[in-house]
């Protein structure tokens, strides 16, 4: 998983050496988008006096992939390496081997020892937490360069011995005399063998997120037909932006021993025939939610660049976008697991100052269509907005024309801890293309937890 990671972030434009040669692709990404961008309507900007601008450079990620297929054989760290004056990373489901995935991405990579780097984990926010993190260490003035980023490598996840087992070799290790050692062992049982496998299921409530995606969507009406022609639009209208050169940070990657991998191999528009007969995946035989409207296990990670804008300018470099307001959000993990998108974003719109018309680009976290129908639905809700959030009125829908446009979740694929990097260079890519200034970035995390930030921009 590090090197996918130390991979990811040496296609940033990071050191001297071969800043060069990434900073010309960064500069030839950008005149793709330049030659075909909408000209942005004039609009304020959200700078504050006193606070420092705090701008992305540029973002990259490796090929998203479904889990078992190429990266199957690597490690966390193979999919990372590398980075600049301070690194940050997310990762959830963590390698024992490298807990700090960060620090031995970039020692992996070869960048200077005297890097230190650390490693966050938030669910499936984890890389917004990263990002959120640097942004707040360079407001702070402690660095002015920050790669953050996040990796996940659902392939070789780690499966560990029964509790019993454990306490037993435990124990076993302390014993001092060959009486002692075998007195253990002959205590060992056949069920000590069985092992923990892991499970996207909530601590606190033992619910996996699938089953609560079915209750989420059958709580506000959700059909399985909407939600299967939900997922056929995000699967469609990704295949259009790969086909059609837009997912510009994706950045070819050689697997050892394998061929390079350069596209996202999760994008597979089908028919409403075909996903109609796919049986539910968690709640049987009833259920709504089945695989082709839920987002798959993936391999991955991303990376982005971020700097004072100061720093940013002094080192010849065109930021992409700026990084604005930001919230992090909780609520009950039983019944709102999902719904982070809905609390979080008329929150982190008032500390803007912005209101939902004021949005230009719109990229939501997908786990399964059911929690993106559903957040839409409570966000355009007045009822909602009053009996469950405490608020006089509903802060409205996304209009589905700036919605998501070149995939999501459901079609690219979700590395739990990478996904919010993509969403973030993404909503800055898709806001040059289309002329826009103001994006907004949310997502929902395990825990009942979700994060929305603002991404204005950078004047062209």
């Amino acid at each position: 998983m590090s090197s996918m990671l130390t991979h990811a972030i040496r296609n940033l434009p990071a050191s001297s050496a071969w800043a060069a040669r990434v900073f010309a692709r960064s500069l030839s990404c950008s005149s793709q988008l330049q030659a075909a961008a909408v000209q942005p309507k004039s609009k304020k900007t959200l700078a504050k006096s006193g606070v420092k601008n705090i701008v992305v450079v540029e973002g990259v990620r490796i090929p998203f992939l479904q889990s078992g297929t190429s990266y199957a054989d690597l490690m966390p760290h193979d999919l990372a390496r590398a980075a600049l004056h301070y690194i940050v990373y997310g990762t959830v489901i963590q390698e024992v081997k490298t807990s700090n995935v960060a620090r031995e991405a970039a020692l992996g990579a070869g960048f200077s020892d005297k890097t230190p780097a650390h490693t966050v984990t938030m669910a499936c926010i984890s890389s917004n937490q990263a990002m959120t993190t640097g942004v707040g260490m360079i407001a702070a003035g402690q660095c002015d360069v920050v790669v953050a980023g996040g990796v996940e490598l659902m392939s070789d996840v780690p499966i560990r011995h029964s509790r019993k087992m454990r306490k037993t070799m435990l124990t076993l290790n302390r014993a001092k005399t060959l009486g002692q050692k075998l007195s253990l062992i002959s205590k060992i049982r056949p069920d000590y063998f069985a092992p923990e496998l892991p499970a996207v299921a909530e601590f606190s409530t033992s619910e996996t997120m699938g089953h609560s995606a079915d209750r989420l969507a059958a709580a506000f009406g959700i059909s399985r037909l909407e939600q299967d022609e939900y997922a056929l639009r995000s699967h469609t209208l990704a295949k259009k932006a790969q086909d059609g050169g837009l997912l510009l940070d994706v950045v070819p990657f050689k697997v050892p021993g394998k061929d390079t991998v350069t596209k996202d191999n999760g994008i597979r528009p089908s028919s409403m025939e075909q996903m109609g007969k796919l049986k539910p995946a968690f709640v049987k035989p009833y259920g709504t939610v089945t695989a082709a409207n839920s987002s798959f296990l993936t391999d991955g990670a991303s990376a982005v660049l971020l700097m004072s804008e100061e720093k940013a300018l002094a080192m010849g470099y065109k930021p992409k976008a700026y990084l604005r307001d930001f919230v992090y959000v909780s609520q009950d993990p039983k019944d709102q697991l999902l719904l982070g998108p809905t609390y979080a974003t008329p929150k982190v719109l008032e500390k803007a100052g912005l209101t939902m018309a004021d949005i230009d680009v719109f990229e939501f976290h997908e786990a399964f269509a059911g929690q993106i129908l559903a957040n839409l639905k409570a966000m355009d809700s007045d009822w909602f907005a009053q009996n469950c959030m405490g608020r006089k009125s509903k802060v409205g829908a996304p209009p589905l024309e700036k919605f998501n446009n070149w995939g999501g979740s459901l079609s690219l694929g979700h590395p739990f801890a990478a996904t919010g990097c993509r969403l973030v260079i993404t909503a800055a890519h898709r806001l040059k293309k289309e002329g826009g200034q103001y994006g907004l970035v949310a997502a929902c995390a395990a825990g009942g937890q979700g994060h929305a930030m603002i991404v204005e921009l950078y004047p062209q």
